[in-house]
């Protein structure tokens, strides 16, 4: 029965964000979907309504298939973050706000006495993730430290998922992948949805008819956090936790697509159903 549902989930997360990406197509040509239009890394014209389609679908079918008492978890941070993450896409490409990137840039402008897009938006999605820890909170004398590594899966996965969204499919092939992984267990169909979603968006990420921006990203990053909170193992949760803050904190110093450029098997698997740039 699990598997079938979990199939069922991953069905609906793909035929949902379908529907989503046929609004945002429509969408796209119209006098309100201009401030989400945006060139990508190669020059061609995308739109960023794929984010908020894939947050939706996402999210949706995560809470249709989270365990109970994780539902509203998985309801806050995927609506949240997908929420503050459109608040990044669209202030953040204001002028004021171009140099304001990355975890060195919101401290600045906060030092300069502005706050910047993507401060509201780390705000955002870690009071959420906190919210989360206590609504899925285990009982007992370590309960902190639980909620402790649960705010930071759900927050570092989103922002770590976000992170990648800077060739087309980067980000949904890895979140698809850590979310296949994931499949497991109770929790497993928390993230069934969310792969479907995930699948279903790829071909037109991959086609760079779509980007994911911070809205898709980051939910459903912050979805992927919430099902590695759940894992029973502290240690391993803690070791999770450990890999997301290590390599947020050398994205600041190293270029992740140099990296994957250099990786041969990185490589071929970025590159994987891309046009040539």
């Amino acid at each position: 029965m699990s598997t079938a549902r979990k199939m069922g989930l991953a069905l609906a997360g793909a035929a949902a964000a379908r529907a989503a990406l046929a609004g945002a197509t429509a969408l796209t040509d119209r006098p309100a979907g201009a401030s989400w239009r945006r060139m990508n890394y190669a020059g061609r014209p995308v739109t960023l309504l794929g984010g908020p389609a894939l947050a939706a679908a996402a999210t949706t079918t995560a809470v249709l298939g989270a365990p109970a008492g994780t539902r509203a978890a998985a309801a806050l941070v995927g609506t949240v973050s997908g929420a503050v993450g459109a608040y990044d896409d669209l202030a953040g490409a204001r002028p004021e706000q171009a140099r304001d990137k990355g975890l060195a840039g919101h401290l600045a402008a906060l030092r300069a006495g502005r706050v910047s897009a993507g401060a509201v938006k780390v705000a955002g999605i870690g009071a959420a993730a906190a919210v989360a820890a206590v609504l899925t909170r285990r009982p007992g004398a370590s309960g902190l430290v639980d909620g402790v590594i649960t705010t930071g899966l759900v927050a570092g996965t989103a922002n770590l998922v976000n992170l990648l969204d800077l060739r087309p499919g980067r980000a949904g092939k890895a979140g698809a992948l850590v979310a296949a992984a994931g499949l497991g267990g109770p929790a497993g169909t928390m993230v069934a949805g969310p792969l479907g979603a995930t699948a279903a968006t790829l071909p037109d990420d991959l086609g760079e008819k779509v980007m994911l921006g911070d809205a898709g990203a980051n939910a459903l990053g912050a979805l992927l956090g919430l099902r590695l909170a759940a894992i029973p193992g502290r240690g391993a949760r803690a070791g999770l936790l450990a890999g997301v803050v290590a390599l947020t904190l050398a994205s600041e110093k190293v270029s992740f697509t140099k990296v994957i450029e250099a990786t041969p098997g990185l490589r071929e698997l970025d590159r994987l159903g891309r046009r040539p740039s």
